[in-house]
């Protein structure tokens, strides 16, 4: 006997990632399935599918950062849960989508007696039943090989060299420090722009704490845009923004994947020499985090292509044009 075989997509939102999926959703022309997230009384998190996904591909979008819904753990373990609802409504494979990669940073051990977190995120979205993961802009590259399964790390690059190419000429990108200077590398080429890098050490001991010593590069009289993965607290972000206005630097301008803007990122922005800070939507931005200088760029049409190809079984890396792998 013979059954002909039918794909079929699903695409579900977890609550931390709602406006991203509906512009996913219709860039993909494929509707957001609903599924039905609920919270009992104490506080564990439940949710049931509305409607058959046995044999679907299933794509479950949910970025791990803190918003209205909760905190950036109450996403992790609501994207678990809606995996492991997915795993037991027997879809045939099942795609975690996470715009932004819970705890990426802690992808190393710095110091004795620290966790590798990073590895522990991908650990548990294997077991839960994800067989794939897809993110954008990872902190490190090498959280790819953290997950046992195959790992789609797209960017927003394409996205952010767009805007920054508004900018004119004259520009200068700067790398905020020397671990992020390939990447910089790769937006000056993209936008035939010269290089500089911030000098900067980080304190010991003390998280989200740097320190701007020097510029490496010609600034004076340039169009300066820091070029970052996320803006967290924004002190490395904001204190080279005054160092290359301290070297003579016309205008300075931040441009990020992720805009975090935890503790006090919102003030110092507010009160920063910079004339725009350019951020993507893998973050939800509500209104508190908005303020004159923020720019939100999306980037719906990059992941939606990139569901298209995986369930299309093509090629994800040919629409960066391999740009996604270096």
């Amino acid at each position: 006997m013979e059954v002909p075989t039918t794909k079929r997509l699903h695409l579900f939102s977890g609550r931390h990632s709602e406006e991203l999926t509906e512009a996913i959703s219709v860039n993909l022309g494929v509707p957001v399935t609903d599924a039905h997230i609920g919270r009992f009384s104490n506080g564990e998190t439940h949710c049931r599918f509305s409607e058959s996904i046995r044999g679907s591909d299933v794509f479950i979008v949910q970025s791990h950062g803190g918003s209205d819904a909760g905190s950036i753990n109450d996403a992790i373990m609501e994207h678990l849960i809606m995996v492991d609802a997915a795993r037991r409504a027997s879809a045939k494979r099942i795609t975690a989508v996470m715009p932004f990669y819970g705890y990426a940073r802690q992808d190393r051990k710095a110091e004795g007696r620290e966790p590798i977190t990073a590895r522990l995120v991908a650990d548990l979205f294997d077991t839960a039943g994800a067989k794939r993961l897809v993110s954008v802009d990872l902190h490190s590259g090498q959280i790819q090989g953290f997950f046992n399964g195959p790992v789609d790390h797209l960017t927003a690059m394409p996205v952010l060299v767009d805007r920054l190419r508004e900018m004119g000429p004259n520009l200068v990108v700067v790398s905020p420090d020397a671990g992020r200077v390939k990447v910089a590398e790769r937006y000056s080429q993209q936008l035939h722009a010269d290089l500089a890098i911030v000098h900067k050490r980080r304190v010991q001991g003390k998280k989200n704490v740097a320190e701007a010593k020097d510029i490496v590069g010609e600034v004076n009289g340039r169009h300066c845009v820091l070029i970052d993965d996320m803006i967290d607290t924004a002190g490395t972000i904001c204190q080279g923004a005054e160092l290359l206005k301290e070297r003579g630097a016309a205008t300075v301008t931040a441009a990020a994947t992720h805009g975090v803007f935890s503790g006090p990122a919102i003030d110092r922005l507010k009160n920063s020499v910079l004339e725009r800070v350019i951020v993507t939507d893998t973050l939800p931005m509500p209104s508190e985090k908005r303020f004159d200088r923020l720019e939100v760029l999306t980037v719906a049409n990059v992941i939606a292509d990139a569901i298209r190809a995986v369930f299309e079984d093509t090629s994800v890396s040919r629409i960066f044009d391999g740009q996604n792998q270096q």
